[in-house]
Order: C-alpha cells, then structure tokens, then sequence
C-alpha cells in the first residue's frame, strides 16, 4: 500500500526530479545520425512502470537562445511577467518564463499581426504587411516554419515589444514523451531512453531539438535535476505469454521493444519473439547490436530481419524485410500472433500498414477487403498494436 501512496506522489503536475546516470552514443562513428542512449535513476521516487509506457521529460531551454531574446526585446531578465496560459499564482522573471515555462519556437500569424502593428520602418512594415495578405497564406506557413521568435524579433527590430507583450504570444514548454526502453522486471530502480538528438539548421541558424539537446549537452551525470514522470500507455506485449510476438521498429522505433524482449524473458514467456530493426547503414547505426545478436544466439529471438536503407543502391525498409518474409509472417499471425510497429508515423508506419494488409490477403488467398476486417479483428482483439510518432 504504500508504493502506491508514494508512486501518487509524482506526476506529471508533480514531476519527480531524477537524475540522470549515463548518457551513451549509440551510432559508431560516420553515422550520419546522433541516437544517444539514457539511463534515468528513480531511487526515492516509487515510480513504477511497464513495459509499453513512455518517459515525459520537462527540459530547460538553451540560454543562448533565452539571452538572444532578452536583447532582442532590449530588457534585463529580471521584468516580471504572467503569461498568461500559465496560470500561474504570481509573476515570474521574464528570464525564468523564457527558460523553463515558455516554447522559444513555433511562432504564430499572431506575433506577425502584432509585430506589424509596431513596426515604425517602412521596409519591416511592407515585408510584413505582404506577409498577412490572404493570398500569402502558404508563403506566411513557410516564412514561420523557418523561424522561431528570436529570429522574428531580430528581423523586424523597429516593432519593440515589452516583454508581456512577447510572452502572451508564446506557448507553454511541454514535456517531451519518450517511449521508455527497459523493463522493469529487470531494472526496477531506473528507466532507459533510446532519443535521436535534433540538430539542423534553418534560416542559416542551427536549431537544436529542446529536449534531446537539453539531455545529450547540458544535464551533468548525476547531478541536474531532471524533472520527469511516468506515462501510462495501451501498448505493451501480451498478458499471455504464450503469444508470439511480431515487433517492427525501425530507428528509435526499438526502444519499447527493448523493453517488451527484456520483459518477456525475465517473466519467462514461451511465446516466440521476431524483431525487425532497420537504419541507414550496417556498420554505423545498429543499435543494441550486442544485445539482439545475444538474444538470437541464446534462442530468446526467433528471428531478427535488419533492413539497411543506405548499404546498397536499392534502399532496403523493414517493410521490404516483411514482403520477403511474407509466408512466414502470415503463418505467426495466423497462429495467434501479436503485431507491433513503433516509430515514424507519417511513413513508416503507412508503409508497414500496407505491407501487413497485402501480405494477410496475398498469403490467406482473400480478396484486399477481407485483409482489411481481418486487420480490424486484430487491432479490435489488440493484436496489432502501434505507438506512433
């Protein structure tokens, strides 16, 4: 009873502050990716979890870019504002709002309304006026795609905005959720991410994704507090252990598979386990190679399909990987088996969706109509499963 009353104690309105304890590039050197693997301890949390949930992770924004704004709008830090999506019981320093409670990015027509509207030059103003034309509307999506408010109030320096002013044009700064990557069974006491790190550069500035820079450069080991809280999810491998499982996850799509492979050993399921796992290239993006070429020596995977999209001139996908294996595939699922994908939702996913329904009508000889009412039997039974991004 009492894990219970503590585990209550934190959550997403009461974050726990964790710290983190190891913090490990997953890609060998030449890889054109940066996916870095994270240990978060939860000793004196009673956090608990399982295998299928996610991570939220509350990060502090950059303080050049937190900086970059003060000057911008020519103010100390130390002004009080109240944004007010916040709600908050008193004013904060703008410098406070600007680097834990506010997005720094994903400006709206709004703050371009605004800053036309003060706007006292007459290039800044017809720039901006041409802009909020209704016939500019695609033109205006593009513009504010490329450019977070530090860039806005740099370009248009003659609209001086206060800082309440900018501030109620801001969002709030939400937690990042990160499907977590090791069961519980086998690490109780902490959580492990899989995070591909955001960099690159628009409007000849770098840009540097909010959370997964704030963990990979600015969390010292051991040391920051890093204000997280479990997710509860849908996803998770099946209550019978006996059920095979069908696991794609391309990227960092492998992490709650990871944890579903962890979990399922450790509470001695007899069910079968077949991963697919694809990246760019063999040599350099692997991730966990050691650990699923282990699990496949000693028998814990059936199999493991990898599908390499740069190691050759016809790129390789995991859906590529189903089509090849399709009798196979069918004769799992036919037989009772649970299929989950993780990863990318505006591809990947479609395409490995695709593949599934083509596969279950090629190879149980029906029409594509039928494949479809048996795919919805599956998601309807929760044998097909997907935690998408």
């Amino acid at each position: 009873m009492s894990a219970i009353v503590a585990a209550s104690l934190y959550s997403k309105e009461n974050p726990f502050p964790a710290r983190i304890t190891e913090n490990r590039l997953l890609n060998q050197p030449g890889s054109a990716k940066e996916t870095r693997h994270f240990v978060v301890s939860l000793k004196g949390s009673d956090l608990v979890y399982k295998a299928g949930d996610s991570l939220g992770v509350f990060p502090t924004n950059r303080g050049v870019e937190v900086e970059a704004i003060i000057s911008c709008v020519q103010a100390t830090g130390s002004e009080l504002v109240s944004p007010a999506m916040l709600k908050l019981p008193a004013p904060i320093t703008l410098r406070e709002a600007l680097s834990s409670r506010l997005a720094l990015g994903g400006p709206t027509a709004k703050i371009v309304n605004t800053l036309f509207a003060k706007a006292t030059d007459s290039v800044e103003k017809a720039r901006l006026e041409a802009l909020l034309k209704p016939e500019a509307k695609e033109q205006l999506t593009a513009f504010l795609d490329e450019r977070e408010y530090a860039d806005l109030l740099a370009e248009f320096p003659s609209a001086r905005l206060t800082a309440q002013e900018l501030v109620d044009h801001m969002r709030k700064l939400m937690p990042r959720l990160y499907s977590i990557a090791s069961s519980s069974r086998v690490y109780p006491q902490e959580i492990h991410l899989t995070v591909a790190v955001v960099r690159y550069s628009t409007n000849g500035r770098e840009r540097h994704g909010v959370c997964s820079t704030f963990m990979a450069d600015r969390v010292a080991l051991g040391e920051t507090p890093t204000p997280v809280f479990v997710s509860d999810s849908h996803f998770g491998p099946p209550e019978d252990g006996a059920k095979d499982c069908i696991m794609v996850g391309p990227g960092t799509g492998i992490a709650p598979f990871r944890a579903f492979v962890q979990d399922r050993i450790a509470s001695g399921a007899t069910g079968r386990n077949w991963v697919f796992f694809g990246d760019q290239k063999s040599q350099t993006d692997f991730l966990y190679q050691e650990e699923w070429e282990k699990y496949l020596a000693d028998g814990k995977l059936a199999h493991l399909d990898l599908a390499w999209s740069r190691d050759q001139g016809t790129k390789v996908y995991v859906q590529d990987k189903m089509r090849t294996n399709a009798a196979e595939l069918w004769a799992w699922i036919q037989n009772g088996g649970h299929f989950f994908v993780c990863g990318d939702a505006k591809r990947m996913a479609k395409d490995v969706d695709q593949a599934l329904h083509d596969i279950i009508a090629e190879q149980g000889a029906m029409p594509i109509e039928k494949a479809q009412e048996y795919v919805k039997q599956m998601k309807k039974d929760k044998r097909y499963q997907r935690d998408v991004y």
